[in-house]
């Protein structure tokens, strides 16, 4: 049976819930579902346009990935932010990225070569444009800046690895998008960073290309410190990477 989520036609009840995941996934971390914001069932489900049941089900796994908070006979809510939190999300990221990324190089083919280029060629376009018109390319250069990231760890056999590495990813994403929010960060460091890790792992030299990934993640917890009041609106455009 074909069902809808927004107007958008969907296979089955699996597809469906995993379409929602997606969806309230990414209005999560874009900011449109605001930090410790209470998800209230009846509200949400005619919202996204779903039964109570798929929502539920929906918010259920999504707790599983951290970014939503299982209060027990009180329902959900959207993962708070601390500085605390961004300072091990960036800590667990770069441990696990920088392993990942070893793991790839070891493994260098053309094809991974091709992909990592070409994923570089991108970002690098648009991060000669970001910088002046940030409203109209920072859509892109958060798109293509995650596929670069990809494209460096794409040659990692471990799922597990890719698995934990993908939370991690989302759970930075959400703290650079409520830093971008309030203001823009300078994109010129982390351009000439991205450059240089690009350099050193086409060259296979994953000590050096690990050290500078490491170096440009950990400048992600470079933030001020969190107004207990509304600690959304103290991220002020940190180097979240």
């Amino acid at each position: 049976m074909n069902v809808e989520v927004n107007g958008v036609k969907i296979g089955n009840a699996a597809t469906l819930t995993e379409a929602l995941q997606d969806r309230i996934r990414q209005d999560i971390i874009l900011g449109a579902l605001k930090p410790g914001a209470k998800l209230k069932l009846e509200p949400l489900s005619k919202a996204y346009d779903v039964s109570v049941n798929t929502l539920r089900e929906t918010l259920s796994r999504l707790a599983s990935d951290g970014l939503v908070v299982a209060e027990g006979q009180k329902g959900f809510a959207v993962l708070a932010v601390s500085m605390e939190d961004l300072r091990e999300i960036t800590e667990m990221r770069q441990l696990l990225e920088c392993h990942a990324l070893r793991q790839s190089i070891a493994k260098a083919d053309l094809d991974w070569e091709a992909r990592v280029v070409g994923a570089y060629h991108k970002l690098s376009k648009v991060e000669a444009l970001v910088e002046a018109e940030p409203d109209r390319y920072g859509d892109a250069w958060e798109r293509y800046n995650q596929e670069f990231h990809e494209a460096l760890i794409a040659n990692c056999q471990s799922r597990w690895l890719r698995m934990y590495h993908k939370a991690m990813y989302d759970h930075s994403q959400r703290y650079r998008m409520l830093s971008l929010k309030t203001k823009p960060f300078p994109r010129s460091r982390s351009a000439e960073e991205h450059r240089q890790i690009l350099d050193s792992a086409l060259a296979r030299d994953s000590d050096r290309a690990a050290e500078i990934l490491a170096q440009h993640i950990l400048k992600g917890a470079e933030l001020p410190h969190v107004d207990a009041r509304d600690p959304a609106d103290a991220f002020l455009g940190g180097g979240i990477k």
